[in-house]
């Protein structure tokens, strides 16, 4: 019964989801989205690499000349690793226009406004980096997340769908698909779509963080606990459990996220 009261209190709170997908340890700045999945741009960050040793490298040869559209791609990357979203979209935004035609530059750069709250920018942005003629699943995905943001679920599943197509059964896209259902209280399919990425044997930890606040977001506590903790050191196990709890257990639901919206799944 008490879990069933935390439930309805999450589900009758606007701010909803503003926290799931931000990682159960609290890895993510709270409040942002975390959409799942890479673009997959060259300029990714290894994550053997220290992520702020990467900034000052990356950062020293985008600065010899901001016009290097690879330099940039990397310096934004390892901008958003460190959790600077703002000052990634500059340095990305400079870079397109320096680089107009350059559509990888374009979907970093989408990416980046995703991930800063600027969802209507990110979508159309996005829109210009691939063509109907050769579309780009991992950006259908990020315009899908993008327009959850907007308000428009039912729409932001036919980008699911679409991408689905070009990648069946990939994990990042099915989860982006699960926490769209949670945005319009669907929890049900929001699990359907998780269990499948989950299961699949590629998904991140992300999947997992998600498909265990659905779960719990259902009554299931314990199974959600089992989901969380599998195969973590102990003391990370420890440190998830205790954010789930928090989250399930908290009167007035979590933060609202950037510009008053929950905030979706997902990098």
């Amino acid at each position: 019964m008490r879990q069933q009261r935390c439930l309805a209190r999450f589900l009758g709170s606007a701010a909803l989801t503003a926290s799931l997908a931000v990682g159960l340890a609290g890895c993510q700045t709270a409040g942002m989205p975390d959409i799942t999945g890479s673009l997959g741009a060259r300029g990714e960050a290894s994550p053997d690499v220290d992520p702020q040793r990467a900034v000052e490298i990356d950062g020293q040869r985008y600065r010899a000349n901001p016009k290097d559209a690879d330099a940039a791609l990397r310096y934004g990357q390892a901008l958003r690793a460190t959790g600077q979203r703002a000052q990634a979209v500059a340095v990305l935004e400079q870079a397109t226009i320096a680089n107009p035609s350059n559509k990888t530059l374009q979907a970093a750069y989408g990416r980046a406004l995703a991930d800063n709250g600027n969802f209507q920018l990110a979508f159309d942005t996005l829109s210009h980096a691939h063509t109907p003629q050769n579309p780009d699943w991992r950006i259908l995905s990020v315009q899908g997340t993008a327009l959850d943001q907007l308000g428009r679920s039912e729409e932001a599943r036919r980008y699911y769908a679409s991408a689905l197509k070009m990648a069946p059964g990939e994990p990042s896209v099915l989860s982006n698909l699960g926490m769209s259902y949670v945005l319009t209280k669907e929890l049900p399919k929001a699990e359907e779509a998780l269990r499948q990425a989950y299961d699949s044997g590629k998904a991140d930890a992300r999947v997992r963080q998600n498909l265990a606040l659905v779960v719990g977001l259902q009554g299931r506590f314990a199974e959600a606990e089992t989901i969380v903790s599998a195969d973590l050191p102990a003391a990370e196990a420890a440190a998830n459990v205790a954010y789930l709890k928090q989250m399930l257990n908290r009167k007035d639901g979590p933060g609202i996220g950037a510009r008053g919206r929950p905030a979706a799944s997902h990098s």
